[in-house]
């Protein structure tokens, strides 16, 4: 799966693109666990960060497959 990431999530993580390879499907949390093992620093942002999957929100329970695009979006603010 391809993630993708913004603003201080790319700082922390120096890219702006992760490939993430799954033999099988994953909820939210599990992906957040694997992130965080290669990238601790995340840590610090996993409760305020969205994660959409191909371009809508995700919920807790739903499964993130292989060939998915997932975005690690933080707060976003503005006018």
């Amino acid at each position: 799966m391809k993630i993708l990431l913004f603003h201080h999530l790319k700082n922390v993580t120096g890219h702006s693109e992760i490939i993430f390879v799954t033999a099988k499907p994953l909820r939210p949390a599990d992906l957040w666990d694997h992130l965080i093992r290669d990238y601790p620093l995340l840590e610090k942002y996993r409760k305020e960060t969205r994660i959409a999957c191909n371009e809508c929100y995700v919920t807790e329970e739903t499964l993130l497959h292989s060939g998915d695009e997932v975005a690690l979006i933080p707060p976003v603010s503005g006018g």
